[in-house]
């Protein structure tokens, strides 16, 4: 019972504890207003705000807000002081206001002072907050960086910054010193006056439709207003406006009129406060229409909307931020309001630790959640992109310093739904350059009573009626007036196509274009609808004559050298060889085992002869015997084998397959000579791409067409070809227009691969907002063989027959170069060696028969046989023989010396030689009728 009763009164000590925490602040809490006369939005904000809490009682359930207003005229510094003074004799908790930079300057002085909480609303420059100044504003640079992004995200080619007050360049200072911005086309213009169609009409001949704007927010309606009257409010026009007020200015009279007009919010519409205030201010502010719907504020026109701007959800904000803070420090020590003075300036002791409290907590308002950095500024700002539609002003996107622009998840879906509705039903023009097969006149359209579109006939024509018919517009056909593709000039002027884009006179452009780096600099381009190159036309070569010797054509002249070489070495080697050989030196008598003379029947007649024959294939009586010129003879049969092979099919080619002349086969061919002239069409992007061209063969080629006289340009692609049918010119030009006319004359084609990769593209003014939606319907019709099928239509119009549009010209047989066939020569070489190799050994094995003292040294005896082979001493010799013979005779041998004086002594067992007088030469010491 006793611990019960302990329990109890401790329970009872508790309370009172809390009690008296919760009763520290007092009943009546005084907060302060400056209010600039006719400023009734803010004033009648900060009232509404402590309405809300006091009405709410969860913030601060014991005690009670209690406004003290007072009006300042503006810029009037010395009364705002002397009012604030007065608000401080009352003992406020913080004092609200003025939105000026002026007076608000002096307030703020003042709160540091006396250390009073100064809430502010206004856009301040300052990057480090004063000690007591809560400025719930983000800084202008996190607004910045938001359109930067916006911008980035947008690519943009070039813009123009339109601003009216001198602080607009710095709000828009993180633009200005981008780097990536900078290299882009930027202007920047100031409005000195309310007169602001002078700078758009400035702006518009610059051809610049991306603006940013910066004007008070009470003068966008008159800034739209005047871009309307001077044609600067279309569908390709897109503005930026740096207030974050767009949604309370009227665009009724703009939603229509298809210019993208875009701004940054930062009022969380869709919060359950912000709907709740709406409700509040409906029964107090008169509205012109009082059926609009909550859930999609923006479309509403009333006056109510019109006059809640940032700053007065901002009021609302601070207002709740203080009363949150007073409420937690209610919880940890006693707070009291005291009366100061500006005299004396002794500051409030609660202060600075309300103001650092403020600093230091996160509450959830109208402007999302508010929170401060360091440096006292606010920080983690949640911004709502919000564009123009026919529907009026709509969220599309959320901006952060962390994830930047993101686009909400059925962003590009709406906003494609929302382009094809305002281009549904609408007339474009449609600007073309005439050229077969991609824009053609219909044949006697005069006579066929054709008039518009129905004139013209071909690939692009019956592409665009495929996009139109999906997309359900109308166009307009228009043939640029100066017959040009597009090419900017030493000045930086655009011609042609481009220029009629750039101008505004077209909103597509649709021929046989190619989308290049320069030209999407400055127009937009879709998706590739071809892909293709640049090639060579040329005429086909005449036909070559027959020539006398052209069945020496399919070997190469130095192969036939070669072969003559080949001939006369072999036979030279083999009649050598032979000679050398004992085994050639055969009996001349088949009957007579004993026979006095040896006889060789590689003579040199019979060695040409039977080299000859083999190469004819034809054969011959004379064979060789020995091993060493079997081998050689092999390797030389083996050489006519293949050789007379590849001879044979080589000929067969070219007596059937039909020569011409052709004079080049590459571009490089072509950058060589001088003959030939080539060139391209004026004004193109083939110009463009030998002109910009760094490798050396391309530059090589432009020097030759810019100098060439007459001038090698025409001025359209039927010009080239007609050029290309007279001879010795060249035509340069896509590689679909060539398999176009390659098709149709049957004596032109195409030189070699083509020189480049690019594509065909429908161009579009820069930053079109029908690009992307056109780009998705080609390749839609990509998808499902449409283009293809277009392509087929207009191309497979064949007269001359299948061909390669790269062929050349009749494929002619090459003749076979030594690379062919030089195999077979150093077969036979190798041989050649091998032959001479065995002859030797052969000479040595049967010198080795012969005693030692019965002949000489073996190099002796080869020099001596040698010297009788080169001085072809006969092909007959006698017998030398060794010892005994076969009848048991004595024979009498040779010793040195008993020769002749002077006259060489023969070898083993060969005959002596025959003198050149054909004499007899006696050996062995013998007079000649021994011999008989």
């Amino acid at each position: 019972m006793e611990s019960t009763w302990l329990i109890q009164i401790l329970t009872f000590l508790l309370l009172t504890v809390n009690l008296n925490f919760i009763n520290a602040l007092p009943e009546i809490l005084r907060i302060g207003g400056l209010f600039e006369v006719g400023d009734d939005p803010m004033e009648m904000a900060f009232k509404s705000a402590v309405d809300r809490i006091n009405s709410d009682g969860k913030l601060i359930p014991r005690s009670r807000l209690l406004a003290q207003v007072e009006k300042v005229e503006k810029s009037d510094s010395f009364s705002a002081s002397k009012k604030a003074c007065g608000l401080f004799e009352q003992g406020i908790a913080a004092i609200f206001g003025p939105q000026s930079v002026e007076t608000s300057t002096h307030i703020q002085s003042t709160c540091d002072q006396l250390h009073i909480p100064h809430m502010e609303t206004r856009l301040d420059f300052r990057s480090v907050a004063a000690n007591h100044s809560i400025n719930l504003h983000p800084h202008p640079k996190v607004f910045g960086e938001a359109i930067r992004d916006l911008i980035r995200m947008k690519n943009w080619k070039n813009f123009a910054i339109l601003y009216q007050e001198n602080e607009a360049l710095v709000r828009l200072e993180e633009i200005l010193k981008d780097e990536v911005l900078r290299e882009k086309k930027m202007v920047v213009r100031q409005f000195e006056t309310d007169e602001y169609r002078t700078i758009f009409k400035e702006v518009n001949k610059l051809n610049i439709k991306n603006l940013i704007v910066d004007v008070p927010r009470e003068n966008i309606h008159e800034v739209l207003r005047h871009a309307q009257q001077v044609d600067m409010l279309s569908e390709y026009h897109d503005y930026i406006f740096t207030s974050l007020d767009l949604q309370t200015v009227d665009l009724e009279d703009f939603q229509y009129a298809g210019t993208n007009i875009s701004s940054f919010c930062l009022i969380d519409r869709s919060s359950t406060d912000f709907k709740e205030i709406i409700r509040e201010w409906q029964s107090s502010v008169p509205v012109t229409r009082t059926n609009w719907l909550e859930e999609d504020p923006f479309i509403s026109r009333a006056s109510l909307l019109q006059n809640f701007t940032t700053e007065v959800a901002l009021m609302y904000d601070s207002v709740k931020l203080l009363a949150k803070a007073l409420h937690d420090l209610d919880r940890s020590k006693t707070i009291n309001m005291n009366a100061l003075s500006c005299e004396n300036e002794e500051p409030w002791q609660y202060g600075i630790t309300l103001t650092n409290y403020m600093r230091m907590i996160t509450v959830r308002g109208l402007t999302g959640d508010i929170k401060f950095d360091r440096n006292g500024l606010r920080t983690d700002v949640r911004l709502k992109l919000i564009e123009l539609t026919n529907e009026g002003l709509k969220e599309v996107g959320e901006w952060t310093s962390e994830k930047r622009v993101q686009f909400i998840g059925n962003y590009s879906k709406t906003m494609e739904e929302i382009l094809k509705a305002t281009l549904k039903n609408k007339t474009l023009v449609v600007t073309t350059f005439p050229g077969r097969p991609y824009t053609m006149f219909v044949e006697d359209y005069e006579k066929k009573g054709l008039t518009g579109n129905d004139r013209f006939e071909g690939y692009c024509i019956d592409l665009m009626n495929e996009i139109a018919k999906r997309l359900q517009f109308k166009y307009v056909i228009r043939l640029v007036e100066d017959r040009a593709y597009g090419r900017r000039n030493e000045k930086g002027e655009w011609n042609g196509m481009i220029r009629e884009l750039i101008d505004g006179k077209a909103d597509i452009a649709v021929a046989d274009l190619t989308i290049t780096y320069e030209r999407e600099s400055a127009v937009d381009f879709t998706m590739p609808f071809m892909n293709l190159g640049i090639g060579i036309l040329f005429r086909k070569p005449k036909k070559e004559p027959p020539r006398l010797f052209s069945f020496m054509s399919p070997l190469a002249i130095e192969v036939w050298i070669y072969l003559l070489t080949a001939f006369l070495g072999v036979t030279l080697f083999l009649f050598v060889i032979a000679r050398f050989s004992p085994y050639e030196w055969i009996n001349p008598h088949p009957c007579i085992k004993t026979p006095e003379d040896l006889e060789n029947n590689f003579t040199m007649k019979n060695t040409l002869w039977f080299t000859i024959g083999c190469l004819m294939q034809q054969g011959c009586d004379v064979m060789p015997r020995a091993l060493s010129t079997r081998v050689l003879a092999a390797s030389w049969w083996f050489f006519i084998l293949i050789l007379v092979s590849s001879y044979t099919a080589n000929l067969a080619a070219f007596l059937t397959v039909e020569r011409m002349v052709n004079p080049i086969e590459s571009v490089e061919d072509l950058a060589k000579q001088t003959k030939i002239h080539y060139g391209c069409l004026m004004s193109g992007s083939t110009q463009a791409f030998f002109k910009n061209s760094n490798f050396s063969t391309y530059a090589r080629m432009w020097s030759f067409m810019e100098s060439t006289r007459p001038s090698v340009f025409v001025e359209s692609n039927d010009k080239g070809v007609e050029r290309v049918k007279k001879g010795d010119y060249a035509y340069l030009m896509e590689s679909t227009s060539i398999e176009y006319i390659v098709e149709r004359e049957c004596d032109l084609y195409q030189v070699g691969g083509l020189l480049d990769s690019k594509g065909y593209g429908i161009a579009t003014p820069p930053d079109s907002p029908y690009r992307g939606i056109i780009s998705d319907t080609i390749l839609a019709l990509q998808e499902k063989g449409i283009l293809q099928a277009i392509k087929e239509k207009w191309w497979s119009q064949k007269k001359c027959g299948p061909k390669d549009g790269t062929q050349k010209a009749a494929g002619a047989a090459s003749e076979l170069g030594l690379a062919n066939v030089g195999g077979v020569f150093v077969v036979l070489a190798i041989g050649s060696v091998c032959a001479v190799i065995i002859c030797i050994f052969e000479f040595i094995w049967k010198m080795k028969q012969i005693p030692r003292g019965e002949r000489d040294h073996i190099f002796v005896e080869l020099m001596r046989e040698l010297k009788h082979v080169i001085c072809c001493y006969g092909s007959t010799r006698p017998v030398r023989r060794t010892g005994m013979d076969d009848m048991g005779s004595q024979i009498i041998m040779q010793t040195p010396g008993n020769g002749i004086p002077g006259m060489p002594i023969p070898g083993y067992g060969f005959p002596h030689p025959i003198h050149a007088h054909g004499d007899f030469i006696p050996a062995f010491g013998m007079g000649k009728e021994d011999y008989s």
